[in-house]
């Protein structure tokens, strides 16, 4: 039985537009988690032991593979999904928050679906599976929803022992929009919802809305109260009943999580660069790093925002050339501390830079 290596995802151009991040897989040899760049095309899984390599090191194939979500093999690892091959062998992937999970699990299990109807991957045509109108534009409609005065209401929900922050139901939805005139009636409204579904809009959160999605029918968003959704790139994460109650939680803990995801971080000391899993809160105003083969228990480091600067850069000193490879930006402290950091995409660097730079404003 085989196992792989730990995984940083990506989709270059040439290839079609799967869902980009960061993951970890098991190791061949001592079973240890580690790092690497990982290509999802539509035919298998290539990694790269760095993002520059032409060549990669390895690939998964997808033809006649089964995917197993969420895997229950490791009990001090959350997060984990299982990739089994036509010919018996095992992969294991850890992705860094349950989002990212839920992201890869969708894409690889429609690329497996096309290749045993042999037809090429895509992702599904909303307008052709639902038949939307062509005046409907759902990116509008979704920033009509995320408008902090008039739009869907974020929550902080319990369901099944467990907390989810910043979410919202299916019947909210609905219910927007029919009170914005946007549908005539719930059959139409949970059509356009389906639609924001499908274009990654709206993300299901739960067993429930998960169930809902992989359930085929027409209409996949549900209008019940047990049905829970999130926006993409939101501040959504889901959290469960802690035993100890002991705990105390330091006041740079205390902030909700902006963002989440892995970036490579170069190192004060030795300046290399390594794969860290970075959680952005604010109020107070800190992003903390993480070694992400080990979890979120204890933080490599943190870096405290308030006054700090944020700027996209294309060279940094002392790195060698191969090293890095474009989507460079830096956060200098208050106190003049520098932090080079390097996002998968340049879409990925905007959204990195913007967060970080409402939350040094706004965080105390």
């Amino acid at each position: 039985m085989q196992r792989l290596i730990c995984v940083v995802l990506c989709i270059p151009s040439s290839h079609i537009n799967i869902y980009i991040s960061f993951c970890i897989v098991q190791g061949t040899v001592l079973n240890s988690w580690k790092v690497v760049w990982v290509v999802l095309s539509d035919d298998g899984v290539e990694f790269f032991k760095r993002k520059a390599d032409s060549a990669p090191k390895g690939m998964i194939p997808l033809k006649g593979a089964v995917l197993t979500s969420p895997c229950q093999d490791f009990s001090k690892r959350a997060l984990v999904f299982k990739l089994s091959t036509g010919k018996n062998q095992d992969h294991f992937f850890q992705a860094t928050h349950l989002e990212e999970r839920e992201s890869w699990v969708k894409d690889i299990k429609r690329a497996i679906t096309c290749l045993q109807g042999g037809v090429k991957f895509a992702r599904k045509s909303t307008r052709r599976s639902i038949r939307l109108p062509d005046t409907i534009n759902l990116s509008e409609l979704c920033i009509l929803m995320r408008d902090q005065e008039n739009g869907v209401k974020e929550q902080k929900l319990e369901k099944e022992k467990r907390v989810y922050n910043h979410c919202f139901t299916g019947g909210t939805v609905v219910d927007w929009l029919i009170s914005k005139d946007k549908a005539r009636n719930r059959p139409e409204a949970l059509m356009l919802a389906t639609g924001l579904l499908n274009e990654g809009f709206l993300q299901p959160a739960g067993d429930v809305s998960k169930q809902g999605v992989e359930g085929g029918a027409v209409s996949t968003v549900l209008d019940e109260p047990n049905a829970l959704y999130y926006f993409a790139d939101s501040g959504f994460f889901c959290e469960g009943y802690s035993s100890d109650e002991d705990v105390i939680v330091k006041d740079e803990f205390r902030g909700n999580i902006v963002k989440q995801g892995c970036l490579l971080k170069q190192g004060h000391r030795r300046k290399n660069w390594k794969v860290r899993k970075f959680i952005l809160r604010n109020d107070p105003a800190y992003i903390h790093y993480y070694d992400p083969t080990k979890g979120d228990e204890y933080p490599l480091g943190s870096i405290h925002l308030r006054g700090s600067v944020i700027t996209a850069v294309e060279f940094v000193p002392d790195a060698k050339r191969y090293d890095v490879d474009g989507n460079l930006f830096e956060i200098i402290t208050s106190d003049e501390t520098h932090y080079f950091l390097q996002a998968a995409t340049s879409e990925e660097r905007k959204e990195w830079i913007k967060a970080i730079h409402t939350v040094s404003k706004t965080g105390k």
